[in-house]
């Protein structure tokens, strides 16, 4: 707006102080310049239509010899055009205000200008041509780099909505598969058994526990202001899947756990471990309980293994849903290693080794 008012302003005191030679009546001068550098205030709006009033009032005011300076209005305009319009409309619109701003150019300056000539006139065009083309052009490049930056945006969007999917998931699918379990399991031996179904009864209580705890720490991070620090909460490491364990052998599997080395993972590394131990494990549960299993956690100073197995009998169209396709993702995240597959003597296992020294890859 600005910019708007300053070059009105010039072009109204140039229409009626007779810098240029305009024998007309002073209100004509007022409408055509306003008519030039009126319509620029819309441009970021209505891009196309701002470019051709611009353009036939500019015309008319080099015709009439109203002002000098016309075609900075067209230069505006053509920026806004180039910014705001896709390129397969942006650029014929460009060109066709290009050559018209040159044919009145060379017609104001060489046939209506007592000594003007068609040479006089070619540096004007020039000049026009660099200064509207250049606007022009640079629109598009503020077009282009706007676009990479919402095309960054949308990707990291996506990214952020697959991270909290995972999450959910294997915050979801685990609990409530041990606690589906254990329900069926109270309910089963309530009559015959009333101290086993209180204990499981008890473990269900321990998981939902669990479960909402870590619910709350998700929703914590996702309601909190980009401006607000993050609520600390714990985040599960190597040190939690003995927890894990133990509600999973309440659940019916027998689970021995063995975790050797001496490294400490960076944090997204442990957790990356933990959550594929997880869904190891709500696997088992789903589709091969009661079996035993093992779990073997390998912490080293470069790298972090992890394996999987167990003993179960699995249908036939087992695991391979989000859980395996989530812990590939977690994996790859961070250059590392996977494999998930039945076993050849029976049971179904799973392998990953994920380095330390590599930070996560957005």
């Amino acid at each position: 707006m600005a910019i708007t008012a300053a070059y009105v302003s010039f072009a109204m005191l140039e229409a009626t102080d007779g810098l240029p030679v305009f024998g007309g009546p002073a209100w004509l001068g007022w409408v055509v310049a306003a008519a030039v550098g009126l319509p620029v205030a819309a441009r970021r709006r209505r891009p196309l239509p701002v470019l051709a009033v611009v353009v036939v009032a500019s015309a008319s005011a080099t015709l009439l010899d109203i002002t000098r300076e016309p075609y900075i209005a067209t230069a505006l305009a053509l920026h806004a055009v180039g910014r705001y319009e896709p390129p397969r409309r942006a650029l014929p619109a460009a060109l066709i205000a290009l050559l018209a701003g040159a044919i009145g150019l060379v017609v104001g300056e060489a046939f209506l200008t007592p000594s003007g000539s068609i040479a006089d006139s070619a540096g004007l065009v020039g000049l026009f041509w660099l200064l509207s083309g250049g606007a022009w052009a640079a629109g598009a490049h503020f077009r282009q780099r706007d676009a990479a930056a919402e095309r960054e945006t949308q990707r990291i969007r996506a990214e952020e909505r697959l991270r909290i999917a995972r999450e959910l998931h294997d915050i979801v699918s685990h609990n409530l598969s041990l606690i589906a379990v254990q329900a069926g399991v109270a309910n089963h031996i309530a009559e015959q058994r009333p101290a086993e179904a209180r204990e499981a009864l008890r473990s269900i209580e321990s998981t939902s526990r669990s479960a909402l705890l870590e619910m709350r720490g998700m929703l914590g991070v996702l309601r909190s202001a980009p401006a607000e620090p993050l609520p600390r909460q714990p985040v599960p490491d190597l040190a939690a899947l003995r927890g894990l364990v133990d509600r999973t052998i309440d659940a019916g599997v027998a689970v021995d756990l063995e975790i050797t080395g001496t490294g400490n993972p960076p944090p997204g590394v442990a957790l990356a471990v933990y959550r594929i131990v997880q869904e190891s494990l709500t696997n088992v549960v789903k589709h091969a309980a009661p079996a035993n299993c093992a779990v073997r956690v390998d912490a080293g100073e470069e790298s972090v293994g992890v394996q999987v197995v167990d003993d179960g009998t699995r249908p036939a169209r087992s695991g391979g849903g989000h859980g395996l396709v989530g812990m590939r993702e977690r994996v790859m995240m961070y250059g590392g290693e996977f494999t998930a597959g039945p076993l050849p003597g029976g049971g179904f296992g799973v392998s990953a080794r994920l380095p330390c020294e590599r930070g996560e890859r957005g």
